[in-house]
This record gives structure tokens, C-alpha cells and sequence, in this order.
């Protein structure tokens, strides 16, 4: 028998993604809805099983937690990338860790739709809807506006495109990003300063690493203007929450939109929550049900070749 885990089905959807039901008939799947942080009952929770199914970085494999599984043989994580699992010591312990595809442009339109919150004042406005108010702000228009992003990849590149749709105009920073990129995808190259303080809206989308870990700090912020918003849907740990916290609390920017975070879930008593001008999402960006079926599906494909003998899509 071949037990099989699925980790942190929030909305319990994990099984009705996809078909399970091609996996050898001695498999035994079990769907976790609930998060365990690392410590004694995670450890008790996995250590039955030969096979983990782990979405994105909500539950990190660090070595600690690798070498107390000896049963663990296959680690399926979707997308092709996640800097929450120790690969070399999955290597070691003898476990195969594998990904998937993953289509990007779910965390695109949440970009999208927390740019447009903030410029109307949404969660302002049905606030006071939801009162019995009416008329409560004027809104921003992004026609004509300076959208700034900070890393042109695969999903920044389709950020601004969509903000070229809207008629704004659209500069872009990246550590390596040339002029010859920016001329190709016809956006403005800028200086990470500058981007800073023209734009009026400024959208992170860079991989975290040690050299982008807390780059959006209390000096960046304080060059934006006072009415621009930052909008966060890539790592939380690339924005200094506590910079971010004091910038809304001193009114020195307009507000921020946030669907990623230090630690997630967000602790209930976190000052996030009640930190004024700022709309939280509880990262959603890829919470969509074209894109689950994407990760589910190629989650049980990749557990059928291996069982089968021939991994694939082996990180």
C-alpha cells in the first residue's frame, strides 16, 4: 500500500481537481485542509507516509523536518520552483522531489484586481455600502498613470501589458533588465530610484533570494509619492513589513495591496490587519480553479511515473 498525503487543501478541492483515481488501486490518499507549522505533531502527521503532495511553500521541507520522515520517497511540489524545500538534503534522504507547470496569469489578474482596488477605494466604499452608507472617496484613474514594475519576467511582463491596456505608462527596474528588454516589450527602462518616485503605482515581481530579501525598505518607500500605492503579489519577505506598517501609519504613501507575507497564515493578531490604507488578500494570487487543475492533475501524473519507476519533471 502506497499512502499519499496532500498538504494544506484549504477549500478541500485537492481530489475533485483532478483524477486520483488512475493511481495504482493499493494507493490511499489523505487530504489535509488544516496548516501545521513545523514541530512534534507535523512530524507525527507525515511520518506514515511514502508520498507528500505540497502546495507551493505552505509547508517548508527544511532538512529537520527530511530527516525524521525515513518513510517519505516522493515529494511532489507544484510548480517547478520552491526555495521552501531543502533539495540537497531530499537528495540525501534518498527522496525524490518533483513539480509542475504553472500557469501564471491567475496571479496577473490578482495583480490587476488589487490596482484597481485601491485606485477606487473599493473596500472603502463597499464598507460603507455594507453600513448603510453611500459616497465615501474620489478615486484614482489609471488611464495616464506611471505604473512601475519591479521585475519584468514571465507574470511582469504580462503586468505590463495589461497596464498598457489601461493607457498607463509603464516603467520597469530590475537588477539586469536592459534597455534592449524594455524596447522589446515596450516599456520604459528606469533606475530602481526613479521608479520609485515617479510611479504611481509600484508592483513587485521578483523571485525571492538573498539578494532581494527586504529590498523594498524604509528608503524606498520614503521616495515614493504620498499618494502612490505598492502592490505585493510575489514573496512577502521582499517588502520590510515593519517599513511598510510605519509608512501607512505615517501617511507618507497612499496604501498598499498585499496578497503575500512574512509568515503565512498571517497570524490573527498580526499589525498587518489593522494597518490603515491597506486591502489584504490571503495569497490567492494562484487560488483559481484552471490553475489547481493544472498543479492537481500533474501532481498525480508525476506519482504515477514514479511509482511506475520513471519520475519526471525531477527538480
Amino acid at each position: 500500500m502506497v499512502r499519499i498525503a496532500i498538504l494544506d487543501d484549504y477549500q478541500g478541492v485537492a481530489t475533485k481537481s483532478a483524477d486520483w483515481s488512475v493511481l495504482p488501486p493499493d494507493s490511499t490518499l489523505t487530504s489535509f485542509q488544516d496548516h501545521l507549522g513545523y514541530g512534534e505533531e507535523l512530524v507525527e502527521r507525515l511520518a506514515p507516509f511514502a508520498v507528500i503532495a505540497a502546495m507551493r511553500e505552505r509547508t517548508p521541507f527544511p532538512r529537520a523536518l527530511l530527516e525524521q520522515l525515513p518513510k517519505l520517497r516522493l515529494l511532489v511540489t507544484t510548480g517547478m520552483r520552491n526555495s521552501a524545500i531543502d533539495l540537497e538534503a531530499a537528495r540525501e534522504f534518498g527522496v525524490t522531489v518533483s513539480g509542475t507547470n504553472s500557469p501564471g496569469h491567475a496571479t496577473v489578474e490578482l495583480t490587476m484586481a488589487l490596482m484597481l482596488g485601491l485606485a477606487r477605494g473599493l473596500p472603502t466604499e463597499t464598507a460603507s455600502m455594507h453600513r448603510g452608507g453611500w459616497q465615501v472617496g474620489v478615486g484614482r484613474d489609471l488611464k495616464g498613470a506611471t505604473l512601475g514594475v519591479i521585475g519584468v519576467g514571465r507574470l511582469g511582463t504580462e503586468v505590463a501589458r495589461l497596464g498598457k491596456a489601461f493607457g498607463m505608462n509603464v516603467i520597469a527596474w530590475s537588477e539586469n533588465l536592459t534597455a534592449e528588454r524594455c524596447e522589446e516589450i515596450g516599456v520604459e527602462l528606469s533606475d530602481r530610484d526613479g521608479l520609485f518616485r515617479r510611479s504611481d503605482f509600484v508592483t513587485v515581481h521578483l523571485k525571492l533570494s538573498e539578494r532581494t530579501h527586504g529590498l523594498i525598505d524604509e528608503r524606498l518607500l520614503g521616495l515614493m509619492k504620498q499618494d502612490a500605492y505598492l502592490i505585493n503579489t510575489s514573496r512577502g519577505p521582499i517588502v520590510d513589513e515593519g517599513a511598510l506598517i510605519s509608512a501607512l501609519a505615517q501617511q507618507s504613501i497612499g496604501g498598499a495591496a498585499l496578497d503575500v507575507y512574512d509568515r503565512e497564515p498571517l497570524p490573527p493578531d498580526h499589525p498587518l490587519r489593522s494597518a490603515p490604507r491597506l486591502l489584504l488578500t490571503p495569497h490567492i494570487g494562484y487560488v483559481t480553479r484552471q490553475t489547481y487543475k493544472v498543479f492537481y492533475s500533474e501532481m498525480v501524473e508525476s506519482i504515477a511515473a514514479f511509482l511506475r519507476g520513471s519520475p519526471i519533471r525531477v527538480l
